[in-house]
């Protein structure tokens, strides 16, 4: 329309290429009529390019006017149909809680809500910028959502494509590592380290000669330090540990020798009377209180120093002195899996990160990358931390090539799903081979894998007391001390707390039997993943609760 009225407005302005014009002066002339004046164009141009200017305006009132009909349709055929989009160049469909749900994470609507409930409170509750969550049920992702923001300043929220450091999750891969080379043969779990890696010197103990063998560093048995160096203060915090463990067994028996004594002598006061005197003695018995030292106050947690492998790594420990005989105490360390990392090296003949690669690309894990500042990875969150002054900020640089073993990996929930169900499948397809004889085998054999999830001795478990550690995982057993009360569940999962991140994988197996495995496959359970960008939020409890709705809808299912 613009156009025209300029081409109209144009040719009337111009007085002597204008066939229209001089057109319109000879028919005025033929007819009679006085002589049109100079100034007759420019008026005709004016007034034309007022009227179609109005008209345009007009109409645009009446086409954005709601009262008036919409009008017909245009036939399709007759306008030119634009070609489709290449696959490539389509538009992806990002997943929210508006957006449909695919089919079979219908049947976990209720599980969903409830879940994302609770996610919204823990992020409130801890103050987290992000947080991303993903759940799979017998091996299918039925849930993965992002709550807030993985990055604040540039208000880029979390997606269930968010990639987060994983930290000590980045242990249980590594055992992955240990256990192929277990099955080939490669490796022995129980010959001295320095079989492998003779950089690492032989160790005394109070002047004994002792020995450090891989399954003594997987389970945290090896007496190697942690980011802690001071010996004394990692044994005291030991000791007052295991006095409140004594201290509550002994509380329960003294109360209930106090609760006989006051019943005995029937004077409501004495009861009362006792037990103050006897807190009043055991506060001045331990009037040093027990104070755990926060690993985040560690300056070797901040590491900036780049290690161009896992053998130059070991400096920062090798020389250390063992802090306990090895196999006798439970010390979550580590370096440990950076030694790991080396004896992986070693007897594979590959450098570590490369072995690694291979495996999580026979697992599908493509997205599972060790941490590096210069690559530019996708999706990659920032990470935060409250100051002093409870605001929020950026953590400082740090390289975690010290530790890819046992803290340097990034990961998204979807990955760490997958890594979860291979382990699921490798653990229970050996009860399936009976009923389904076409099943394939799983990466890892089921009887590695009972060996994996098997409770240590001697160990602990810090992020459930119920359970113990087994080979890079934490495991809680099934237990029921009494009918119709608690029935502690069978299952196993990692967590992670790195600078400025937190993290959980938790496995929840099917409950089994006989009867259950016809008709059906492997994995059957619960899987959740979490990740977050910030750091100290524990998140196990939360993953089990979240493990359990599911595992209740699911149970639901016809």
């Amino acid at each position: 329309m613009y156009r025209l009225l300029s081409a109209v407005t144009a040719q009337a302005a111009t007085p002597g290429g204008c066939a229209w014009g001089c057109g319109r002066r000879a028919a005025h002339r033929r007819a009679g009529l006085p002589p049109l004046g100079p100034g007759w164009v420019g008026g005709l141009g004016l007034g034309l390019g007022l009227g179609l200017a109005l008209g345009v305006k007009l109409a645009g009132e009446l086409r954005g006017a709601s009262s008036e009909p919409t009008p017909a349709a245009p036939d399709r055929e007759a306008l030119p149909q634009a070609e489709p989009l290449p696959p490539q160049e389509q538009p992806l469909a990002s997943w929210s809680p508006q957006t449909p749900p695919p089919p079979h994470s219908r049947h976990f609507a209720r599980a969903i809500d409830s879940s994302r409930d609770l996610l919204h409170r823990i992020k409130d509750e801890v103050g987290a910028p992000g947080i991303v969550v993903g759940v799979s049920v017998d091996g299918r992702e039925v849930w993965s959502e992002g709550l807030g923001y993985a990055d604040v300043e540039n208000r880029v929220p979390c997606k269930p494509e968010t990639v987060m450091r994983i930290a000590s999750i980045s242990k249980s891969l590594t055992m992955v590592a240990l256990a192929k080379l277990w099955e080939a043969g490669k490796l022995d779990l129980d010959i001295p380290v320095q079989h492998y890696v003779p950089e690492f010197p032989e160790k005394e103990y109070e002047g004994e000669k002792v020995s450090v063998t891989t399954r003594l560093l997987i389970s945290h048995l090896s007496g190697i330090r942690h980011y802690e160096k001071d010996m004394k203060k990692v044994k005291e915090e030991k000791a007052c540990k295991a006095l409140k463990m004594m201290k509550g067994t002994l509380e329960s028996d003294q109360e209930k020798e106090l609760k006989e004594r006051a019943g005995k002598s029937n004077e409501k006061n004495d009861f009362a009377k006792a037990k103050t005197e006897h807190d009043n003695e055991a506060k001045g018995r331990n009037s040093k209180p027990c104070k755990k030292k926060n690993d985040f106050e560690q300056g070797e947690l901040y590491l900036k120093e780049k290690f161009e492998n896992s053998i130059e790594s070991l400096r920062l420990f090798k020389n250390d002195p063992l802090f306990f005989k090895p196999g006798s105490q439970f010390l979550y360390s580590t370096f440990g899996y950076t030694l790991l990392a080396a004896i992986v090296e070693r007897a594979s003949g590959y450098k570590y990160l490369d072995y690694m690669q291979k495996i999580f690309h026979d697992l599908d894990m493509l997205t599972t990358v060790q941490e590096e500042n210069e690559p530019v990875i996708y999706n990659r969150a920032r990470f935060y931390v409250y100051n002093k002054k409870r605001r929020l900020v950026n953590t400082p640089y740090v390289d975690n090539s010290y530790k890819w073993a046992g803290g340097g990996f990034l990961s998204t929930v979807g990955d760490l799903l997958k890594f979860g169900n291979a382990m699921l499948y490798g653990y229970q397809v050996g009860l399936f081979k009976n009923s389904n004889e076409n099943l394939l085998p799983g990466y890892l054999k089921p009887e590695t894998m009972l060996m994996i999830w098997t409770p240590v001795p001697n160990t602990e478990m810090s992020w459930d007391k119920e359970g113990k550690y087994a080979m890079a995982w934490g495991v809680v057993e099934k237990k029921q001390t009494y009918g119709s009360c608690r029935k502690q569940r069978h299952y196993a999962s990692h967590t992670g707390s790195a600078v400025g991140a937190s993290s959980v994988l938790l496995v929840l197996p099917e409950e089994l039997d006989a009867e259950a495995i016809n008709n059906k496959v492997p994995p059957r359970g619960v899987v959740v993943s979490i990740i977050c960008n910030m750091q100290s939020v524990g998140l196990n409890s939360t993953a089990l609760k979240i493990a359990l709705e599911f595992d209740k809808d699911r149970s639901d299912l016809p």
